[in-house]
């Protein structure tokens, strides 16, 4: 009994720190966390980071990551709330071919030109930051479709719309991975690239095609959250948007060297942060203590990455 409760913490590492965070918030914030409105909340609030994530398990087991996510979202909603003029089908499209596009150049550096994936995304992060401010004129853009709008607060038998798209884009990563030829690939080339290689397997590509689905994972998020404001900052995404998403991942358990993930766990990872932070605002604590906490628990994960090796499952 005592192997098997080790052999499940090590394989599903993220659930007993779910539940221990669902119990610690239950104790703090009592009834008002379990009520139907805070749970919906919980939900949507998660849900720009939840498609994030998406593409980040996908490019983490694969043994990279993207620093550029962030200003990607924040470019993607500028872009969709600006051409509203084009109507509402071509802008969301717009949104969508700027996130392939970046996730494309990214990719490019990364498989073919063999740069450090560090290197090329901090290169895109900062760059696209710039293109957000060249396009904004500086300025907060504003939603001129209505229809756009109550996109991003509508609901689903009771759940938030957005919520439900996260959802469904979650377990559809989670099939590709576990149930596709191009999943299978992923995690073999994060497990042993050398080996992946030697085995016939298409390493650049599949490394290209996951940097494409990060980029369009922010894509999707930029035009998620650009919904829900009806609008869209200069600031939007920076400047840790990032480093949360790739805390969110690592905290699920997709460790950071490639191999090992699945969506399933980035969902509790999402959630974990994401009932973190709902508590904290339920209770007023000033922002600033979430990110010391945020900072605090991607040190652990950090940590904890190193330290152990997870199973397999």
């Amino acid at each position: 009994m005592k192997d098997k409760l080790i052999r499940f913490m090590r394989t599903q590492p993220i659930v007993p720190i779910l539940i221990f965070i669902i119990i610690v918030a239950a104790i703090i914030a009592g009834g008002d966390f379990f009520s139907t409105m805070n749970l919906t909340n919980v939900l949507l609030q998660v849900s720009v980071h939840g498609v994030m994530a998406v593409g980040m398990t996908f490019l983490m087991i694969n043994g990279h990551f993207d620093l550029s996510v962030g200003t990607t979202m924040g470019l993607t909603a500028a872009l969709v709330v600006g051409s509203q003029g084009n109507g509402m089908i071509p802008a969301i499209l717009i949104a969508l071919a700027a996130g392939a596009v970046i996730g494309i150049i990214n990719g490019f550096f990364v498989s073919k030109v063999k740069m450090n994936a560090f290197v090329v995304t901090l290169g895109s992060f900062i760059g696209v930051r710039g293109l957000i401010y060249i396009y904004t004129k500086e300025q907060a853009l504003v939603g001129e479709i209505m229809e756009f709008a109550e996109f991003g607060s509508s609901k689903i038998l009771g759940i938030p719309t957005l919520a439900v798209l996260m959802l469904i884009i979650l377990f559809l990563g989670e099939f590709v991975l576990r149930k596709t030829a191009h999943g299978r690939n992923t995690y073999a080339i994060g497990g042993n690239t050398e080996a992946a290689q030697n085995a016939g397997i298409a390493v650049d590509r599949t490394t290209f095609v996951n940097f494409v689905l990060c980029g369009l994972g922010s894509a999707v998020a930029g035009i998620f959250i650009a919904s829900r404001m009806n609008a869209a900052t200069p600031t939007l995404g920076w400047p840790d948007t990032n480093l949360m998403i790739i805390a969110t991942v690592a905290l699920g358990g997709t460790k950071l060297n490639g191999g090992f993930g699945s969506m399933i766990h980035t969902l509790g990872g999402l959630l974990t942060l994401g009932i973190i932070r709902n508590v904290m605002d339920l209770n007023n604590v000033p922002s600033f203590y979430n990110m010391l906490i945020m900072g605090i628990i991607l040190m652990l994960v950090v940590y904890a990455d190193a330290k152990f090796k997870p199973l397999e499952t």
